[in-house]
């Protein structure tokens, strides 16, 4: 997922926010890719302060309604960990058909 454009005026108040991936890449086909942003949603809900009042995920791209008392610090860390884990799956994938 590529760099943000939003401008956080009010990090504790609910934010409409789209996470894209880099070239629109289908990478959200398949339930393993899926089940990376889940983890790491559920992840950031018990252990940071992040608030998801909704969500979608589409196969390239996903919109959540977020708040936390830091979002640009949440959703960094949100963005760091999926890409982090998303490219490990898609390198095992690959090293598999090698």
């Amino acid at each position: 997922m590529g760099r943000t454009r939003y401008k956080i005026y009010e990090p504790t108040h609910p934010h409409f926010v789209t996470c894209t991936v880099l070239h629109w890449i289908p990478i959200f086909t398949r339930q393993q890719s899926v089940q990376i942003l889940i983890d790491c949603i559920k992840f950031l809900q018990d252990k940071d302060t992040l608030k998801v009042y909704a969500y979608v995920i589409l196969e390239n791209h996903m919109h959540m309604v977020v708040s936390s008392n830091d979002l640009h610090k949440t959703m960094q860390s949100f963005k760091h960990f999926t890409a982090k884990q998303i490219l490990n799956m898609l390198k095992k994938r690959m090293s598999k058909l090698f």
